[in-house]
């Protein structure tokens, strides 16, 4: 190989999966994050069989287990309750050798940072330039850093500033019809089941369990981008507060000042390349997707792990991207055309007959078809490390 040394911008889940990823093949790796601190402030994950084999090679797989709650029980629900499928956790613990697991999004973030040199993070620091020479250079922060590198890691996100410079005619990501508003609930609430969804008519409501006893619940509605409530909570108990039981209780365990509102963004024109001369893409500036799937993180997860083998087996830093881009890339976008799809079908139906027909379609599923299809995500094996 003809470096040794990266340069990653952007301290979330896939940026620092990939610098733990680079760290473990000996390469010197520095984390930039214009945030003046590195935490994750999003409320909780689920991490499906695929991200926790990723996690297992960046060595923090069993601290990742130890801190979550495994998904056996739950499924999908109508807003009065009934069931149109039930979750099989063992079932997919036997196919895949681990259940999904739900954590706070905090908790992974913290023990993702926990595996990286303190040196190796720069925070309230921002790439505002890339010079594509060789050695690789990107220019940090406003004060006119500069760090020289072989190889730019480019997790900055969804509104990835490093895709639009290196990808000046893409269009950057769409809308996708649909908000979000999430919690972690103040304390400790039964909300009876591991993991629930519940769709009604252009809205989902779920929750994910965690080990100590409080739920992450998040509420999806079909509403213009940019919509925004005065009292989030209150909005929320007008138009959930009827739908079956653990619901009104997730809510009402919850301060006002907890609820998060994001609206859901994806890259709907896929790429053209994960990589531009000695840059990598990763994450969700490569393939932010919809979250209809779970797969967000995971897929990150992935991309980091591939990256890193890639760079500790091919014999330049341009062999090892080309690899990576011919691994990652029509994997990535595919399961984001997948999520997109199954947002469509689930929490975005809103025409009666529509619903009425998935949900029928839905009982008639028998458990071993709906295992087989959560499978063709979860099913990855992640190249080797060590």
């Amino acid at each position: 190989m003809d470096g040794n040394s990266a340069v990653v911008v952007g301290g979330g889940i896939g940026g620092l999966a990939a610098a733990i990823g680079l760290h473990r093949i000996g390469w010197q790796v520095t984390v930039v994050e214009r945030a003046s601190t590195l935490e994750d402030a999003g409320a909780g994950i689920s991490l499906a069989a695929n991200g926790l084999r990723a996690l297992d090679e960046l060595g923090v797989g069993e601290a990742v287990r130890n801190a979550a709650r495994g998904q056996y029980s739950g499924g999908t629900r109508t807003p009065r309750g009934r069931w149109l499928a039930r979750m099989d956790g063992s079932a997919l613990e036997r196919a895949v050798g681990t259940p999904i697991m739900g954590i706070p999004r905090a908790t992974l973030h913290r023990l993702l940072r926990d595996a990286l040199p303190a040196e190796a993070l720069l925070t309230g620091a921002e790439a505002d330039s890339l010079q594509q020479v060789s050695p690789g250079t990107v220019r940090v922060d406003r004060s006119g850093t500069v760090l020289e590198a072989d190889l730019v890691v480019a997790a900055d996100g969804i509104g990835s500033p490093m895709r639009s410079r290196l990808f000046p005619a893409h269009p950057g990501p769409a809308y996708s019809g649909s908000t979000v508003l999430r919690a972690i609930t103040e304390h400790p609430v039964d909300p009876g089941t591991d993991f629930e969804l519940t769709w009604g008519p252009g809205a989902e409501f779920g929750h994910i369990a965690f080990p100590d006893g409080r739920a992450e619940w998040h509420a999806v509605l079909n509403l213009p981008a940019g919509t925004r409530f005065a009292d989030p909570l209150a909005e929320l108990r007008r138009r959930f507060g009827t739908w079956h039981d653990p619901i009104p209780a997730l809510l009402d365990a919850t301060r006002p000042t907890a609820v998060l509102h994001h609206d859901v963004h994806e890259l709907r024109t896929p790429l053209p390349s994960y990589t531009a001369g000695r840059t990598a893409l990763l994450g969700d500036a490569a393939h932010a997707m919809t979250p209809n799937l779970g797969q967000g993180a995971c897929q990150a997860l992935e991309d980091a792990v591939t990256l890193a083998a890639a760079l500790a087996t091919a014999p330049t830093v341009q062999a090892a991207l080309a690899h990576y881009d011919a691994e990652r890339r029509p994997r990535g976008q595919a399961v984001a055309r997948a999520a997109r799809q199954a947002g469509r079908m689930g929490q975005q139906l809103s025409h009666p007959v529509a619903i009425a027909l998935r949900n029928t379609a839905m009982r008639l599923t028998p458990s071993r078809a709906a295992t087989r299809m959560i499978l063709r995500h979860h099913a990855w094996v992640p190249p080797r490390l060590n």
